[in-house]
């Protein structure tokens, strides 16, 4: 095995981690590149092998996570995109569900839709629930919205029409005739982006994948040129929302796959380091320098959702599910009109970022707060590569203070109990509202500023343990050397979870079967790596909404059915607090998740300690900690200095490369064999 890198292309830094051939982590940091991310990639990436002395050829593995898609969305960066739809649905982009975001605020706008309604054209077509033609394609009609389209400027076109996700032959021929009259356009049909039903949310779905489509399309075509004249020979690979790996062609067909690439990244990491650390159930949190990301783990698996509001706008695709708030290192304090501080969304980002990176903020951040108190070193980051402007970050939380009419040092603090908050009402959702106890569960806690924020966190939420990584600021970039190559088909088709029904879900199954079968060929999966593994989406008759149930391997038979039920129950019992045992219930959608396991890299053991933790402290400096009654004179640690069975007592301050992590008083903190870091209260309770 050869070297192996991954990395992760963040709004503030950009993380590379490298594998060698002994099992050996080097890692990497360096600021991003927002209007091309591939120019940080390969910058780091040769700035990393160099570092190694290691050449681009001996590199026979580069995964990569990536927001190209998600900012696109968000900052409507997207391509011109027209779209053509059933005669009497133009307008469904706009109906939606008749949902106000927020129901008693009547200044509340919804975000305008991706494609305005002039762009938005009807054909006269019509196919039945059960597969009769109602209405014939109207081919001319088609060929003439795509004249006007292309006339109009249009440069990618969305095609979804009523029920093709059953039936897709009218949508087929429109494609057909699409690319006839615009051979330059960027296409996106809704049975090959979704095959699922309500309509809105396919529509939704298709136009996104329309409207950044072209722009991932671009990005792959400068990585794999930038990659190329690097000397590096393999392709590399994406990362896509639900945590496994597709190759560049797959992104840039269905870019939609990729909205939640870097954090899905983390999460598959932070799964494999759970497992190894022995907990198979954990919170994961991974704050970075705009946002926290948070999940949840059950069993060793990330908890997996279909659906996603990105800047207001509905996704459906399987993807990890992962709350996300605007509480990062970059988060900018304000005063509301009530004259109440309050800590983000809004961020600083990379350029011109906190006060203390001297690139000319000026507004107080959480990560000016943490310098300002000592939290942070003063004077360098980054294991000495970037200064720190301690005096800017003291400036910019003065001027807040001076607006309060308080104390630099309440401010700062106050600052991070309001991130605190937020961060943990955001755990709150994805545990507490999924009918599961915080503190039943560890926290696993990464980004360049989990670890930093963990110990308040775990003790805000009552979570009785915190992991730390090896690495914390690089695990979503070596998450990326965890997953696997994965793809997730599905078909809807509302059957009764009865006997008679279990023919046509047989014939389901082996037609999901056959597509994944289709793509192992062509991404040239070997037999012996290849797995399958069926779900279904259920629900009591009646109910509008579904749960999603592995479906058992092998014969679809009636104690396969009777199984099945059963785990819909406790499913049901488990996500609304109660089940219906002998009830109707539903098959909704059938599911395939299908992967191609690629080699992974072994982690390294850290050698046992040979002398006292004492000898990893490099120094002490005065840290403001209101749980030891404010200026602490705190130990500080190297963290590549730790060994296996070190133990250490809070307060204390661990340093890397990548990040820093806090222990609070009354916290000790053991090394285990693979050199995570593994945090209790002294008396094991909280």
């Amino acid at each position: 095995m050869g070297l192996r890198i991954g990395v992760d292309t963040g709004g503030t830094f950009t993380d590379i981690c490298l594998i060698d051939e002994g099992g050996a982590i080097h890692v990497h940091k360096l600021p991003s590149t927002p209007d091309d991310p591939s120019e940080s990639i390969v910058a780091g990436t040769l700035a990393l092998l160099a570092e190694t002395g290691a050449s681009p050829a001996e590199v026979d593995y580069l995964g990569h996570g990536t927001t190209v898609a998600t900012n696109a969305l968000l900052e409507r960066r997207g391509a011109v995109t027209g779209v053509i739809t059933t005669e009497g649905f133009r307008d469904l982009l706009e109906l939606a569900r008749q949902r106000r975001p927020h129901l008693y605020d009547l200044q509340t706008d919804k975000p305008p839709p991706l494609v305005p309604r002039r762009l938005r054209v009807e054909v006269p077509e019509r196919m039945r629930h059960d597969g009769t033609v109602e209405r014939s394609l109207d081919e001319a009609a088609v060929r003439v919205a795509a004249r006007a389209l292309r006339a109009a400027g249009v440069q990618s076109v969305a095609i979804c029409f009523l029920y093709s996700y059953l039936y897709p032959e009218h949508e087929r021929r429109a494609a057909e005739v699409v690319r006839e009259e615009m051979p330059e356009a960027w296409l996106s049909v809704s049975h090959r982006v979704l095959a699922e039903f309500r309509e809105y949310e396919r529509l939704s779905t298709t136009v996104v994948n329309a409207f950044v489509g072209p722009t991932m399309s671009a990005y792959v075509g400068r990585l794999r040129e930038r990659v190329a004249e690097a000397g590096i020979a393999v392709d590399p690979f994406i990362t896509q929302s639900n945590g496994g790996l597709i190759s560049l062609d797959v992104a840039s067909e269905t870019p939609v796959r990729t909205v939640l690439s870097g954090p899905a990244a983390g999460v598959t990491g932070a799964a494999q380091v759970a497992t190894q650390a022995g907990f198979g159930d954990v919170v994961t949190f991974d704050m970075g320098g705009t946002s926290t990301d948070v999940s949840l783990i059950r069993g060793g698996r990330p908890s997996v959702g279909m659906e996603l509001e990105v800047g207001g706008i509905p996704v459906r695709a399987p993807m990890i599910d992962i709350h996300t708030v605007g509480a990062g290192g970059g988060s900018i304090a304000w005063i509301d009109s009530g004259g109440h501080l309050k800590v983000g969304p809004r961020s600083a980002g990379a350029v011109p970022g906190p006060a203390a990176y001297g690139q000319g903020g000026v507004e107080a951040t959480v990560t000016d707060a943490n310098v300002a108190l000592g939290i942070l070193s003063r004077e360098w980051l980054l294991g000495g590569r970037m200064a720190v402007d301690a005096a800017a970050a003291d400036r910019a939380v003065a001027g807040l203070a001076a607006q309060l009419g308080l104390e630099p040092t309440a401010v700062a603090q106050g600052m991070l109990a309001i991130v605190t908050a937020n961060m943990a009402r955001a755990v709150r959702v994805i545990s507490v509202e999924r009918g599961y106890d915080p503190r039943d569960l560890a926290l696993l806690a990464f980004g360049g500023a989990g670890p930093l924020h963990a110990a308040r966190l775990a003790r805000e939420l009552d979570i009785p343990r915190v992991v730390v990584p090896t690495v914390p600021g690089i695990l979503c970039a070596l998450g990326l050397l965890a997953a696997d190559l994965r793809v997730d088909f599905s078909r809807t088709a509302t059957l009764s979870a009865a006997l008679e029904s279990l023919p046509a879900l047989a014939a389901i199954v082996s037609e999901l079967e056959r597509d994944a079968a289709r793509w192992m060929e062509r991404e040239g999966i070997a037999p012996e790596r290849r797995s399958l593994r069926p779900a279904v989406d259920m629900r009591y008759a009646g109910q509008n909404y579904e749960l999603t149930v592995d479906l058992p391997r092998g014969d679809i038979t009636a104690a396969m059915l009777g199984s099945l039920l059963e785990a819909f129950d406790a499913a049901h019992e488990q996500a609304y607090g109660f089940a219906s045992p002998g009830e109707p219930a539903q098959l909704v959608t059938v599911r395939l998740e299908a992967s191609g396991e690629v080699p992974k890299a072994r982690l390294p053991e850290l050698p046992a300690a040979s002398g006292p933790v004492s000898s990893a402290e490099t120094g002490r400096r005065r840290v403001w900690l209101p749980e030891a009654g404010g200026w602490s004179d705190t130990p500080i640690y190297q963290r590549a200095l730790l060994r296996a069975d070190h133990e250490l007592s809070g307060p204390a301050i661990i340093e890397q490369m990548d990040a820093m992590t806090l222990l609070l008083p009354g916290h000790v903190a053991n090394v285990d064999r693979f050199g995570n870091m593994l945090i209790s209260d002294e008396d094991g309770n909280r």
